[in-house]
């Protein structure tokens, strides 16, 4: 009986943990008490490595205290800050100054006035781009990305860094622990033997021991010369060219920057970069004076578990309440927190036209019940959601009305809100973000239609199985 009692106590202070722990974040702490019923004796160690809040972490967070000052000192004067409606060069923000109040506090990089974009549809045409920059570099690479496969256009990249390496130019490459785990070491030696700087980002073992196993960075960047930038959606592997049999065609959007916001995509690098190795940089010459005289409006908004503001979370809210017209979304997962639903419920309601395009194919199949199990509520409501059958559907895509689009790393889904490191551009002139609409309509009409009242007709089976799934959703 004393045993039963021990374990009885122990249980209900590992409960009792838990929800002290984890009270602003409900559906974090239900999902976290659901494992602890599942499997008393293991739910406190899974929380142990796996729960913990990443800011508690002061040694890490410490480290980039003062790179921000230092960077801001390099370019100020070599970039214009928009503060104004008038000088975003979009009508729709005159009636909206709110919105760009709150994009101006959400990040540390800026709303930056002299940005030439270019936003890139598929993986071919994306490689290619980011390629050709590669090979013109004179200075520096900095790459960054959550996978990276040692397949036949990863050796591809990794030719050109190796070929770039040897004519002086510094390359650093850093890839995400997890995400790339499967990197083999021959790859990283042959690298590393070129002169190529290598580094993982939270390595599993490290990261488990440090209790940050549930934190990735999930960043995709490439930096060349402090000039140009990309970011978006993509990782390097064959199966974004479509060569995975399984998957088949990757639909996917990433961007090519450049100007002012090219700054703030070297900094967010930076940063990562200095978490990872150790080692600090931020000299000027890696914030070399650029000659771009566009007039777009960019705002480059870095995320992450290490931030004061969950500032993925924040735009798409303050996005979503803003919105009039419309709000057009592609994301491979979709996990909203109940602030997102709420958001998108009322625009609804104000007659906005809301369409959300996910895959038809998934990737991670509990992932894609959990997204299945939002559904039904959300079309109750009038949200609109379409299954994208081309292909496998990764471009992480936001519209809102003619005011705003984003392109990034970031889903609608809560672990890139709370546990993920992001990156995101949000993007207001007008040019780009018809754009954006005119992909988004070439996608619907490869996608099908969920209809509402077939959708309401699954089995109970199958609906108590996506509600676990939503039980569990917090923490995928």
């Amino acid at each position: 009986m004393k045993i039963f009692a021990i374990i009885l106590i122990l249980f209900i202070i590992q409960i009792a943990l838990i929800v002290f722990l984890e009270y602003r974040r409900p559906q974090r702490a239900i999902a976290w008490l659901f494992i602890s019923f599942c499997c008393p004796p293991l739910g406190l160690a899974f929380y142990y490595f796996l729960g913990r809040d990443y800011r508690q972490n002061r040694k890490l967070n410490k480290r980039c205290t003062s790179l921000f000052r230092e960077i801001r000192s390099y370019v100020t004067g070599k970039i214009k800050v928009v503060k104004q409606a008038s000088d975003t060069g979009n009508a729709q923000f005159e009636n909206n100054e709110g919105l760009l109040v709150l994009l101006a506090k959400l990040s540390e990089g800026p709303i930056t006035g002299h940005n030439k974009s270019r936003v890139l549809s598929t993986a071919r045409e994306a490689y290619d781009a980011m390629l050709e920059a590669m090979e013109e570099a004179k200075e520096h690479i900095h790459m960054q990305f959550y996978i990276y496969r040692d397949d036949e256009i990863g050796e591809q990249f990794q030719d050109v860094m190796i070929r770039k390496a040897r004519q002086g130019v510094k390359v650093r490459l850093l890839c995400d622990g997890l995400g790339s785990h499967r990197l083999s070491r021959r790859f990283i030696r042959t690298l590393r033997n070129a002169g190529v700087e290598f580094h993982f980002f939270l390595p599993p073992i490290s990261s488990l021991l440090d209790r940050r196993f549930n934190f990735r960075n999930h960043r995709k960047i490439l930096v060349v010369d402090g000039l140009i930038g990309f970011t978006g959606g993509m990782n390097i592997g064959d199966d974004y060219l479509g060569k995975d049999a399984k998957m088949g065609y990757w639909r996917d959007t990433h961007l090519r920057l450049e100007g002012d916001s090219v700054y703030y995509i070297q900094y967010v690098f930076l940063k990562d970069w200095r978490l990872a190795s150790g080692e600090g940089m931020s000299h000027p010459r890696l914030f070399p004076e650029h000659s771009c005289k566009e007039q777009e409006a960019v705002q480059i908004v870095g995320s992450g578990p290490d931030a004061a503001i969950d500032a993925s979370q924040e735009m798409y809210f303050a996005a979503f309440c803003s919105a009039r017209e419309r709000i057009w979304i592609t994301s491979p997962y979709f996990i909203p927190d109940p602030a997102i639903c709420r958001a998108l419920k009322s625009a609804v309601l104000r007659g906005v036209d809301v369409r959300i395009i996910i895959p038809a194919k998934p990737d991670n199949k509990l992932v894609y019940h959990a997204s299945l199990s939002y559904l039904e509520n959300l079309q109750d409501a009038g949200v609109k959601f379409y299954r994208y059958t081309k292909g496998f559907m990764h471009a992480k895509v936001m519209i809102v009305d003619d005011l705003l689009g984003t392109v990034g790393s970031a889903n609608l889904d809560m672990r890139s809100f709370y546990s993920n490191f992001e990156m995101t551009a949000v993007l207001l002139h007008p040019e780009t973000i018809a754009e954006l609409v005119a992909g988004f309509e070439k996608d619907q009409k490869n996608s099908e239609f969920i209809d509402p009242v077939k959708f309401k007709e699954r089995g109970r089976i199958v609906k108590l199985g996506e509600g676990l799934c939503q039980l569990l959703s917090p923490l995928l």
